[in-house]
């Protein structure tokens, strides 16, 4: 009897457990189908296109169904479908105007330039845009610069103040926990180690740190000095006077602004821009529906591909060093292997656009994903298109390409690499842990807990970070045809801008990546081509497979409690999870 209680108890159960999991299964079908099946968008006469930026900005959009099952309190915005609107909109005889909505846009100033060049080749067509807000923050406030006319709240606000980057440093607090870092590095600037060795900045990383901050400023200011007919001195006199708590009237006198405005006068407003009677309603195209709407272009039939690649995010060997969040990108070498082989196999694929937005990361990855891209320049063009970051990592696997191009905002260089291993001896002795060995060899018991490295294994780890060094050095020469001894001289682990880099031969171009397309079809030799973005977007049941729901819960979380301090508190969870060899960026760098 008892077993018989036992296996129906187990059956039901089984039942159970089965009707739940074909239920959530048919969730997904639905909102698969609903997902997929979604219809053109046919625009009305006189229409405007609306960019509501509320959330943050990626190089790709996450899948419709899985930021519908997320809620609304994780918006991912796509730079290509941004861009691709804007084109849409300009191509578009019913599209009249765009109205910027700035509300709150998490994004880095190279991405907003290129979103701010987009715009200002919108109006090339003569047709109108339109910011508003009700606080504009700094770098939204540089997009809406571009505008025709920049709307503020009668009470709101403007941040406009000037950059400034905050590391934030863990030495003193791993101290306290009995925690040593035993770093291994090689370059004078590599700054990515000094949160958990140091309390300030290096006299190095505060030169670099400050030449950097210099010229995304100075670009910053001269763009916006350009749009709103004004100096950059009375642009930095402004933000001297700190604006974000001066009267809104203020930003009208010093030129920042064109008229204040309540958001329930911008319809009317924009109803006299695109020639509508107040009593007639005004069609808006939210950036959805302009994604759904079909591109006033021929369809291709030549078979003709320029493929563009993205590779967003810390560069890993594999999908095990995932983010904290579950919802964060990564560059993952095993499986970026695998498709840039299959695009040099492809024989339609006629040239590569390889967009890189990263911080770096693995050196091994870095290295692997190097030779891929080698393998692939035999058979096809490959031009690099860099992000808000192409720096250490971002920059070894993006060396080779035939054509480096780059915002002049874009945080890049950083060649050198280092090697952390934490000593956690202190820890255990105030927890009362005590450790004893038995070994067949010297270093048999090398990295085991209890104990810091001894002098041997030191010298063995910087040799090994010097080989890395070297080998990093000697990549980047041979891609750029520099001398090896001329490069190191502005490599050391260096950050650099885009603006500068060109300078210093690192990079060829300066612009966006519709300038790196353009290169790559010139170098493809062909007039007639379709551009595909790979890898293919993840379709919901793989973003649902991949979705990490307790890393998700547990980032919103941390970052409800410590705000702007969540991507160094998260990545110091994550270091332990790092490639011990790291070629990357400072793990924030917190420019604002």
């Amino acid at each position: 009897m008892k077993d018989f209680f036992k296996f129906m108890f187990a059956t039901v159960a089984g039942i159970v457990v089965s009707c739940v999991l074909f239920f959530f299964i048919g969730i997904l079908w639905l909102f698969s189908m609903l997902s997929s099946s979604e219809s053109e968008t046919l625009l009305q006469d006189n229409s405007v296109m609306m960019l509501d930026l509320r959330g943050d900005l990626a190089e790709r959009s996450l899948d419709s169904s899985l930021e519908f099952l997320m809620g609304d309190t994780y918006t991912v915005y796509g730079l290509d479908d941004i861009l691709s609107s804007i084109q849409k909109a300009k191509e578009s005889d019913q599209i009249k105007g765009i109205y910027l909505q700035a509300d709150l846009l998490t994004a880095g100033f190279a991405s907003l330039k290129e979103i701010r060049d987009a715009l200002l080749d919108f109006k090339e067509s003569g047709k109108f845009v339109v910011a508003y807000a009700d606080t504009y923050t700094q770098g939204l406030y540089y997009l809406a610069s571009a505008a025709d006319k920049i709307l503020l709240n009668p009470h709101g606000m403007l941040e406009w103040r000037g950059l400034a980057s905050a590391p934030i440093f863990f030495k003193e607090m791993l101290d306290k926990i009995g925690v040593e870092m035993q770093v291994f590095k090689v370059g004078t600037y590599k700054s990515a180690v000094e949160p958990y060795i140091a309390t300030e900045m290096s006299d190095a990383n505060r030169e670099q740190v400050n030449a950097f901050l210099t010229s995304i400023w100075g670009e910053i200011t001269q763009d916006v000095a350009a749009s709103r007919n004004l100096t950059t001195e009375a642009l930095n006199a402004a933000a001297d006077q700190m604006m974000l708590f001066r009267p809104a009237e203020e930003s009208v006198q010093c030129g920042l602004v064109d008229t204040l405005m309540y958001k329930n006068d911008v319809r009317n407003y924009l109803k006299g821009l695109a020639g509508i009677d107040e009593d007639d309603d005004l069609p808006v195209v939210g950036l959805k529906e302009m994604i759904n709407v079909k591109k006033n272009r021929p369809k291709d039939k030549s078979g003709n591909i320029i493929a563009v690649y993205y590779a967003e995010g810390e560069i890993v060997n594999d999908a095990i060093a995932s983010p904290l969040s579950g919802t964060e990108t990564v560059i993952n070498g095993t499986e970026v292997i695998k498709d840039l082989r299959k695009l040099k196999e492809d024989e339609d694929v006629k040239a590569v656009v390889l967009r890189v937005n990263s911080p770096g990361g693995s050196a091994y990855a870095s290295e692997q994903i190097w030779y891929a891209i080698s393998e692939l320049r035999k058979e096809k063009p490959v031009i690099v298109s860099m992000g808000d970051y192409a720096a250490s990592g971002g920059y070894y696997i993006s060396c080779n390409a035939d054509t480096i191009v780059a915002e002049p905002t874009t945080l890049t260089g950083s060649i050198g690499i280092f090697g952390l291993v934490p000593n956690v001896k202190g820890l255990t002795d105030k927890l009362g842990l005590d450790f004893d060995v038995v070994k067949t060899n010297e270093y048999a018991d090398f990295g085991m807990m209890g104990r810091p490295l001894n002098a041997g294994e030191k010298a063995m780890m910087q040799m090994n970070v010097n080989q890395g060094y070297d080998l990093f050095l000697t990549r980047c020469a041979e891609g750029r045809g520099i001398e090896k001894e001329e490069l190191d001289q502005i490599a050391q682990g260096r950050v650099w801008t885009g603006s500068k880099a060109k300078e210093l031969g690192l990079v060829d171009e300066l612009g966006g990546i519709d300038r790196a397309l353009e290169i790559a079809i010139a170098k493809a030799g062909i007039d007639a081509y379709t551009v595909m973005s790979y890898p293919e977007k993840p379709g919901l049941f793989d973003s649902f497979t991949n979705f990490r729901p307790d890393n998700y819960i547990r980032s919103l979380l941390l970052k409800s409690c410590v705000g702007e301090w969540y991507k160094p508190i998260s990545n110091l969870k994550e270091l332990n999870q790092c490639s011990r060899i790291q070629a990357r960026l400072p793990f924030e760098l917190n420019i604002e």
